[in-house]
């Protein structure tokens, strides 16, 4: 499965279901308390974060995509909190307030990036169903894909007629389910149940096979499209009419802490699937997503280039050797990052220990290297018949393999200029006794706020004089 990135900022998605406010206390302990066997928090810092469907619609504006959320909460400072921070983030929201009833909050006591207790805040909301359903129609014909995010707290209690009416609109609808009673989300395009929820349903599986018999009978049952199974560190199954079973393995490295990973999982592919992925497409990059989110601790979102950087780690294309397109998103995803980009050029014909020092010595002008060089034919102009020695090919290999360079990529002109422009490099470097207004390209840096520096080569050596040492010698043996 080849994955790419998609084009969010043109994939919009309406979540409705129950939203929440996750609230972290922060502090040190230092002492047990002397009234019961607890540890004493000092509370140092106050956090809040949209949890439940506020979380899977946070994730979705955090790729770059529109959202919008239709939910219920009470009238009270942690509606007020949740909607600014929602706001704030992009989200589109349209909440029925209930004024006798608190906003479901879930409060965790942090200490040392551990939780020591959870407290919740909540009581089953008596939602108008109708004024929901007003709701979402008014905004069916702004989004691309519809997600049902139930925790059974009360925000979804016409599951049905919120599946028919987006079906009317040939939206995919796509639940992530909760409880025994899986037959509310009949019809839906595709349903997104934990393990323990799905063999909840139908039942313990022992077997890979047992899992896909069971499965697919479940998407006869409820008339599904498909069906899938997140699995911790088994993974993902994707089950499909008509198809075989697909298995995706698990991609976190550490698992710190899972809340929120199902959130993550449906708002990426529902996400994806708005963007116009294959459902295998977007379950491949839900699946990458959600290995990077059980990194992370508490409910969090993900950013469009953390996921750009899974993509590009995923497909090989993370280092080495890039075209300029490639090359361009990856220095983009690392700025993102905070990472400073150091850019240096040259033919490269035959890599010798002066070069080696000096690239050592560029990288660490920042925190990238970037090495362009010039493709064969821009060497014949510049050098003159019988060069280059290496060809391009062979040339970027030998360069991507040093430890000091980051990315290799060739450029077709006699002079890089038109690659700085593109990329922008914090810092151009190069060798030589030249000063820094005779660089080329150094203008362009320089513009737009950059650095030019020029380095000493390590050794006297030089490409032409290894050439020209190997033509005396090849002239000489041939003399005798």
């Amino acid at each position: 499965m080849k994955l790419t990135m998609p084009r969010f900022d043109s994939a919009p998605v309406l979540v409705v279901g129950d939203v929440m406010l996750d609230r972290y206390w922060h502090g040190p302990t230092h002492r047990i308390s002397p009234e019961a066997p607890v540890p004493v928090v000092k509370v140092d810092q106050m956090e809040d974060r949209p949890g439940g469907a506020g979380n899977v619609a946070l994730n979705i504006a955090a790729l770059g995509a529109p959202a919008w959320l239709v939910g219920v909460t009470g009238a009270d400072e942690a509606a007020d909190s949740l909607q600014q921070r929602l706001n704030a983030a992009g989200v589109y929201c349209a909440f029925q307030a209930h004024p006798e009833q608190p906003t479901i909050t879930k409060l965790r006591v942090m200490s040392r990036h551990q939780q020591l207790l959870r407290l919740d805040f909540e009581q089953p909301f008596e939602t108008d169903g109708a004024a929901v359903l007003e709701r979402v129609k008014g905004l069916l014909d702004q989004v691309k894909v519809v997600i049902l995010s139930d925790y059974g707290k009360g925000a979804l209690v016409n599951h049905q007629a919120l599946i028919s009416l987006a079906r009317e609109h040939n939206l995919p609808v796509l639940a992530d389910p909760k409880g025994k009673d899986f037959s509310i989300y009949r019809g839906a395009t595709l349903i997104t149940p934990n393990l323990a929820e799905f063999e909840a349903v139908v039942g313990v599986c022992s077997t890979e096979q047992e899992l896909v018999d069971r499965g697919m009978a479940l998407i006869e049952e409820l008339d599904l499209e498909a069906l899938l199974v997140t699995r911790s560190e088994q993974g993902m199954t994707l089950l499909r009419r008509g198809e075989v079973e697909m298995h995706l393995p698990a991609r976190a490295r550490e698992v710190f802490d899972v809340t929120g990973a199902g959130d993550t999982v449906i708002s990426t592919l529902a996400t994806a699937l708005a963007a116009g992925e294959s459902l295998p497409n977007a379950v491949g990059l839900a699946n990458l997503a959600a290995g990077i989110v059980i990194g992370k601790l508490g409910t969090a979102a993900i950013s469009a280039p953390e996921l750009r950087r899974a993509v590009q780690h995923e497909q090989g294309a993370g280092l080495g050797v890039l075209s300029a397109e490639q090359l361009i998103v990856a220095v983009e995803d690392a700025r993102a990052h905070g990472e400073r980009i150091v850019f240096t050029n040259g033919c490269f014909d035959i890599v010798h220990a002066g070069h080696v020092g000096y690239l050592e010595e560029a990288r660490s002008q920042g925190d990238r290297l970037i090495v362009a060089i010039n493709d064969d034919a821009s060497v014949t102009r510049l050098k003159g018949p019988g060069r280059p020695i290496n060809a391009v090919e062979r040339r970027m290999t030998v360069l991507a393999g040093l430890g000091a360079v980051d990315w290799v990529v060739s450029f077709p002109e006699d002079t890089p200029e038109v690659l700085l422009e593109q990329l922008r490099p914090d810092v151009l470097v190069k060798g030589g006794d030249y000063g820094i207004d005779q660089v080329v390209g150094a203008s362009i840096v320089q513009a737009y706020g950059g650095e030019v520096k020029v380095l000493k080569f390590v050794d006297s050596c030089s490409t032409t004089a290894i050439v020209e040492k190997i033509r005396e010698q090849g002239a000489d043996a041939g003399s005798v």
